[in-house]
């Protein structure tokens, strides 16, 4: 059980340092404020939750099977990915009071919430991969639901573990990354990487 258990942290390691789209909102939001960037690493992590726990009813397996249901969810989470970047390229523009900016972060608490949420959510490539990998770590002879439901919670509290040095680490480096032109860039990156990576879904076949 130990050395299952130690996999598993293991792999939730290996797959929270692999970039992606919700890398690149925490890190956005974190430039804000900490709060802003620690809400979206809850909500991030309740789609990974709310994920694993249709993965442990087996309910994952309809979207894998079906191309018609993947490819609607596939659209959607481009669409997300691409309004995120246009959002952040919009405030690039009209970065101009750096303080402005961290006090804004103060104020979307519920937004940044429901961004990190939306975006786990809309991505179909997580509902699969909770499927695919889940199951790996079950214990031989546990019942299988409870233990996948307990997988994903821990999953997902690691997670926020993980993710908040994230933010931890932006709120140390405020001094810099508040300056203006600092700011603005930051800004310009990871809405150009959220317009690619929604780009790239939007087209896979």
């Amino acid at each position: 059980m130990l050395s299952t258990l130690l996999a598993f942290l293991g792999a939730c390691t290996l797959i929270a340092a692999s970039p992606g789209p919700s890398t690149v909102l925490i890190i956005k939001q974190s430039l804000r404020s900490r709060r802003s960037g620690l809400l979206t690493v809850l909500g991030n992590e309740t789609g990974v939750f709310v994920w694993g726990v249709v993965a442990a009813f087996g309910l994952t397996a309809l979207l894998a099977a079906s191309e018609v249901a993947y490819d609607v969810m596939r659209i959607v989470g481009a669409v997300v990915l691409i309004a995120f970047g246009v959002q952040a390229l919009r405030q690039a523009r009209h970065t101009g009071d750096a303080a402005a900016g961290w006090e804004g972060g103060e104020k979307s608490g519920w937004a940044a919430y429901r961004g990190g949420l939306l975006l786990n959510l809309a991505n179909p490539k997580a509902a699969i991969f909770a499927m695919s990998f889940l199951p790996q770590f079950v214990p031989r002879g546990a019942p299988h639901l409870p233990a996948m439901i307990g997988l994903a919670a821990l999953w997902a509290v690691y997670e926020i573990g993980y993710y908040s040095l994230y933010v931890w680490f932006v709120g140390r480096m405020r001094t810099v990354l508040s300056r203006a032109g600092v700011r603005r860039r930051l800004e310009q990156v990871s809405g150009g990487v959220l317009l690619l990576l929604g780009a790239r879904l939007a087209l896979e076949s």
